[in-house]
């Protein structure tokens, strides 16, 4: 394995973990910066360009739900073409309310199936298909998020306001 190989890895990583973060708090630069422009998604119900999949996320973040996703297994496979063939296993808990007003929960577990291209240096999901392995739907907890979290504080929320963001300030 070449140095430049290993670069290429982090890359793809990076790129993986920005989606997870744009996604879960509710950053479009993040999550756009994670797919080129012309990038096609198949994400359970939405299936097209990704310019189209943002505007699915941007209506479900206006109900100010709860997303978390876990990645793991990432096996990166380089292409001859310069593409990359990458399988990212995630585990994704969401609550939040449906087009009907229900407040539902679930924790998923799957994998990406991407294919990454490398444009002016950089790398970017150009093709994903969502693949679901585990769906278990969840009773929704009573009370507030406050009451749950108690004293557990500050708690996580939407960009600008989640704490990774203020990283480093007093």
């Amino acid at each position: 394995m070449t140095l430049d190989e290993l670069i290429d890895r982090e890359a793809i990583r990076d790129c993986i973990h920005r989606y997870c973060r744009g996604v879960d708090r509710a950053d479009e630069a993040a999550l756009r910066s994670s797919y080129w422009p012309d990038a096609v998604d198949r994400h359970g119900a939405y299936h097209g360009p990704v310019e189209g999949f943002f505007d699915w996320v941007k209506a479900a973040w206006a109900t100010g739900p709860r997303n978390i996703h876990h990645v793991g297994n990432i096996l990166i496979e380089f292409r001859d073409d310069g593409r990359a063939a990458v399988e990212t296993y995630w585990l994704a808990f969401q609550r939040g309310a449906g087009a009907d007003g229900v407040v539902r929960q679930v924790m998923m577990s799957g994998r990406y199936c991407d294919l990454f291209e490398k444009r002016g240096g950089e790398w970017r999901v150009a093709r994903r298909v969502v693949a679901y392995d585990w769906i278990d739907p969840q009773q929704v907890p009573e009370g507030s998020d406050a009451d749950r979290f108690g004293p557990r504080q500050p708690i996580g929320g939407s960009y600008p306001d989640d704490p990774v963001y203020r990283i480093g300030q007093p």
